[in-house]
């Protein structure tokens, strides 16, 4: 056979399998993934164990109510790697060079992304195990606070694989993606809601961002132990939007 001759193309599962298994290695390989963990464990933990001990309640809505702030910063900084390094480096190239669509790339890289913050978000499990130790807690509110938050996780995590497919600069990258997953928390908070009403009485413009952008009262119908169709949708639909859009861009880098 030639050396010409094109490649087959892996299947679909077989190719996103291998992309997930190079890049959940890569985070590994690095000191920087536990130096996250470790960081973001801690943070999390001691702030739920001073509401804890103040409020002296068996449950874990102080800690679920506290991610998507810390998320903020924690998942900017898992994805600003993600593409900004290959564009970087150069080995997004021979990247895209391989037998595999566009598709399976992005979706490979994601994945893997997704399965390292469910391990960080899974380290937080001692937590349950304590409540369940001192009390009647309810595990079906935890639950769905947990279903949450790996929603929360996964989101943030599209929108920021997406903003490091724009760049080449890691630092650019984490602060695009922090800016925007800001945008998308800060604008359901109530007191924001308020002080942007109160620009525009007429318009409402504070309430439409709220109830129609903001991740805060999606991600709060968990947080209630609420697993509600709408919330599921909206994340869905915004997840599928930016890897789609992730996709568009490595399209154009193809041709």
């Amino acid at each position: 056979m030639s050396d010409d001759t094109p490649r087959p193309r892996l299947g679909w599962i077989d190719a996103i399998r291998l992309v997930t298994k190079r890049e959940l290695c890569a985070y590994f390989d690095s000191p920087i993934a536990y130096i996250y963990a470790a960081v973001f464990l801690a943070l999390s933990s001691s702030a739920f164990m001073n509401a804890f001990f103040l409020e002296a309640v068996v449950d874990m809505s102080s800690w679920f109510e506290r991610l998507p702030y810390l998320l903020i910063v924690f998942v900017p900084a898992m994805t600003m790697r993600s593409w900004a390094e290959e564009h970087a480096q150069g080995t997004i190239e021979i990247l895209l060079t391989l037998p595999l669509r566009s598709a399976q790339i992005v979706v490979g890289k994601y994945l893997a992304a997704l399965a390292f913050y469910a391990m960080v978000i899974a380290g937080s499990l001692p937590i349950v195990v304590m409540l369940v130790r001192l009390g009647p807690a309810d595990i079906g509110t935890i639950v769905a606070g947990y279903l949450g938050a790996l929603w929360l996780g996964a989101f943030f995590l599209a929108f920021g694989q997406f903003v490091s497919s724009l760049t080449h600069n890691q630092i650019v990258a984490f602060v695009l993606a922090a800016l925007l997953a800001s945008l998308f928390t800060f604008s359901g908070h109530p007191q924001v809601v308020e002080i942007i009403d109160g620009l525009a009485p007429e318009w409402q413009l504070g309430s439409w961002l709220a109830t129609s952008v903001s991740v805060l009262p999606q991600y709060e119908s968990f947080v209630r132990g609420i697993v509600g169709l709408g919330a599921l949708v909206y994340f869905t639909s915004m997840i599928g939007l930016f890897l789609w859009l992730t996709q568009i861009g490595l399209g154009r880098i193809r041709r």
